[in-house]
C-alpha cells in the first residue's frame, strides 16, 4: 500500500492479546485489533495496557490497524530528572 493510502488515528490500548496484537480503543469509541509495526519489534518498544499510541489504518478495512508510535506519558509525582545524569557515583 503506498505511504497516502493510509489513515493516522491515536487510541488508547485497551488489551494486550497474545501474538503481539492489541485491542485499541479510537477516540470515537470504536475498537480495532492491532499489531505493532517492525520498527517497534526491532528496537524493543515495550507496550502495555493504557498507552496511548498512533495507528495508520487501510481505507478498505477499518476494523484492523498497524501501531506506529507509542506516546510519552510525563512521569508520575512530577519527577524531574537531576542535569548531569543524577546517577549515583562510586
Amino acid at each position: 500500500m503506498p505511504d497516502g493510502d493510509s489513515i493516522e488515528v491515536e487510541g488508547k490500548i485497551v488489551a494486550v492479546l497474545p501474538g503481539t496484537m492489541f485491542r485499541v480503543e479510537l477516540a470515537n469509541g470504536h475498537q480495532v485489533l492491532a499489531h505493532i509495526s517492525g520498527k517497534l519489534r526491532k528496537h524493543f518498544i515495550k507496550i502495555a495496557a493504557g498507552d496511548t499510541v498512533k495507528m495508520e489504518m487501510s481505507p478498505y478495512d477499518l476494523e484492523k490497524a498497524r501501531i506506529t508510535y507509542r506516546m510519552r506519558t510525563p512521569p508520575p509525582g512530577g519527577f524531574k530528572r537531576r542535569p548531569g545524569g543524577g546517577g549515583r557515583r562510586r
